[in-house]
């Protein structure tokens, strides 16, 4: 989820900065601009005061060069070239140049200086010049009118260049990439730390109900910081946890006291019907029927309360050589699979995992059991040990009948047997108290078809479990 939300909260912060920073970028370069143009407007009106009387005579002939005037405003013109590198110069309105610096600058026939000048000659300053980026090499024109008597009799002209303007805009725009780089990733750390702050209490929790969905209901979900609202959600969780474990509880108790409770009287009833087979003749049917049944039904108590115990211990994980625990449940069952004609066989080399000694053992007694029993004679059942890194696994196949597809999807749920085994002793029971003594020590069981024929049942316990040194 922080893979997630931290992007969108970055590019969120992006756009604000980049909504401020490019504004301010432009007015950066419109103020760099606007300051020098202001400073050429300055200039021409200063150029313009001193070409006021420097006129030509009523005959229209050029004053001569002794014009002490003309001398000043020819002086100023170079100066200001000499020390700034900005063309300027006074041009009539014909476009004769009255004074120019340098003195092969005219007024072109067109392009902006033209435009600028025809501009000045209708009695106004020439407009603002388009704006000029870092990138472009561009030059600055801008024409004031000379003005006499309310007549315009001559125009100054300046053409500047604007490398210099470009550096400081630049240089301003370098100050303002860096301000929003800085903006940026304090941006970025305040989301990591928002994002953080906000997805702790959301990965505690994640992580309480994995362990509670793993089977340790005990799991609570630790108090941490976060919203209020996640704060609220979190105790609600726990007492939502509380309230099914209350329930779950409730539950195995009944199981356990009810299967316990009825032990007695079923072993009461028993011993009665036992007593009255003695009033009956020998070999009665009914009275075999009872007596199969109540011992089934005591056998169905039995296992109730097993899965009960099983449901609510806890497993005493320990690191256990799983191969010499499961070569020694088939030494174990191997005179009662040749009893039946069944070859019992083992390949279990020595590998470790962390399991229960005692529910592991169990577990392969249930399901060695089952393989035997529904295994024909002369068929094999094989007990195999391996390990893939992460788990070791206990596979047990056998050449017996198998199951259904729709039949796999139901073995190990309650009180469940296919309907071609009814007749085979047993309460449907065993596998789901394998499954629950697997699941408390973090195994598990699972079921497959054993080509050409038969089932394939495969146990696995992890190599490793938290807190463990080798992690």
């Amino acid at each position: 989820m922080r893979a997630r939300l931290l992007p969108l909260l970055i590019v969120l912060l992006a756009a604000v900065l980049l909504a401020l920073g490019v504004p301010l970028a432009l007015s950066v370069a419109a103020a760099e601009q606007q300051k020098v143009v202001v400073d050429r407007i300055d200039d021409t009106a200063r150029f313009a005061a001193l070409a006021q009387f420097v006129t030509d005579g009523p005959s229209g002939s050029r004053r001569t060069s002794t014009d002490e005037r003309w001398e000043a405003l020819r002086s100023e013109l170079q100066s200001y070239y000499g020390v700034y590198g900005i063309r300027a110069g006074v041009f009539y309105r014909n476009g004769s140049a009255m004074a120019n610096a340098p003195g092969d600058w005219f007024v072109p026939r067109k392009g902006e200086v033209r435009e600028a000048f025809d501009e000045a000659l209708l009695s106004r300053r020439s407009h603002d010049p388009r704006q000029v980026w870092p990138w472009q090499h561009s030059r600055l024109v801008v024409a004031s009118p000379v003005i006499r008597d309310g007549d315009v009799v001559a125009v100054v002209v300046t053409d500047s260049p604007t490398g210099q303007m470009r550096s400081q805009t630049l240089r301003g725009w370098l100050l303002i990439a860096a301000g929003e780089s800085a903006a940026m990733l304090l941006a970025v750390g305040a989301a990591l730390r928002l994002t953080g702050w906000v997805l702790r209490p959301v990965r505690v929790l994640d992580a309480t109900t994995h362990d509670i969905a793993t089977g340790r209901l005990k799991s609570r979900v630790a108090a941490a910081g976060g919203p209020p609202e996640l704060r609220r959600l979190a105790r609600s969780f726990n007492e939502m946890a509380d309230n099914v474990e209350d329930v779950l509880e409730q539950q195995r108790a009944f199981v356990a006291d009810a299967s316990h409770q009825l032990r007695n009287p079923l072993a009461a009833l028993l011993l009665r019907i036992e007593l009255l087979a003695l009033e009956l003749p020998e070999g009665n049917e009914e009275i075999a029927s009872v007596r199969t049944e109540g011992k089934r039904l005591a056998q169905v108590l039995d296992d109730l309360l097993g899965l009960a115990l099983a449901e609510h211990a806890e497993a005493d994980l320990r690191l256990t050589d799983v191969g010499a625990l499961a070569e020694e449940r088939v030494a174990a069952w191997a005179p009662a699979a040749e009893a039946q004609g069944v070859r019992l066989t083992g390949d279990c080399p020595p590998t470790t995992a962390w399991a229960d000694p005692i529910t592991l053992s169990s577990a392969l007694d249930a399901i060695i059991d089952n393989a035997v029993k529904f295994t024909p004679e002369d068929g094999t059942v094989t007990v195999t040990v391996a390990s893939d890194g992460d788990a070791s696994t206990v596979v047990v196949t056998d050449t017996g009948p198998g199951l259904t597809d729709e039949e796999l999807a139901r073995v190990g749920d309650r009180f469940w047997r296919s309907g071609r085994h009814q007749n085979i002793k047993g309460s449907g029971l065993g596998l789901s108290i394998t499954r629950a003594l697997l699941a408390a020590g973090g195994g598990s069981i699972a079921y497959a078809h054993h080509e050409p024929k038969g089932l394939c049942v495969t146990v696995s316990v992890p190599r490793q479990v938290e807190g463990d040194p080798a992690d």
